[in-house]
């Protein structure tokens, strides 16, 4: 029966021991790490616009109006909702995607004025696995530039000079793909940035 106390004991200090280990201090340490190393980061890459919040470069938002500049379809939720993070979920042999991705490319076309036969990148007309991303790519970003100029009353090439001005290229000079910020681009065409 001692035996049994004994272990029993050492079981409760060894469970406390890795409680206060893995609860308390290693959470404070990554925290501490991360507001000094990386604070920007860590608080969630905070876009400021004349002293006022705006949003985060790491999430994207909903933009729908002609003057601006639209992100990936979203899934998320009612539609760029953080707490609702998801993909459709919906595989490639599923009619349901398929006619939804049809409509998204034929809205595509009609909204930014292109032929019936253009081709429309596959970010443009599906969601990311978050439906939150808020990058799209330089060729989404330059269809949508004559829509936007347009609106806008701009020149053309002024526009595409801001879309290869916030194109950011592969991480580490190998990683993903070449991509634009929506917010980021957005805001600079508001002159916010």
């Amino acid at each position: 029966m001692k035996n049994m106390i004994a272990e029993l004991r050492t079981s409760l200090l060894i469970t406390l021991l890795l409680i206060v280990l893995c609860c308390v201090i290693y959470p404070l340490a990554v925290w501490a790490i991360a507001q000094g190393a990386f604070p920007r980061q860590a608080n969630g890459s905070l876009v400021e616009a004349k002293g006022k919040i705006v949003g985060s470069s790491l999430l994207a938002q909903g933009f729908s109006g002609p003057a601006y500049f639209h992100p990936r379809p979203s899934a998320a939720g009612q539609g760029y909702d953080a707490a609702n993070s998801s993909g459709t979920n919906l595989g490639p042999t599923s009619k349901k995607l398929v006619e939804a991705v049809q409509q998204q490319v034929a809205d595509y076309r009609a909204e930014n004025g292109l032929p019936p036969d253009a081709p429309v990148p596959a970010d443009a007309v599906t969601s990311s696995a978050s439906g939150l991303d808020p990058h799209i790519s330089p060729e989404n970003a330059m269809l949508q530039a004559g829509r936007v100029a347009k609106t806008r009353g701009l020149p053309r090439e002024e526009i595409l000079r801001k879309i290869a001005a916030r194109t950011e290229g592969r991480a580490l000079m190998i990683l993903g793909e070449p991509r634009v910020n929506v917010l980021m681009l957005n805001l600079d065409l508001d002159g916010k940035m």
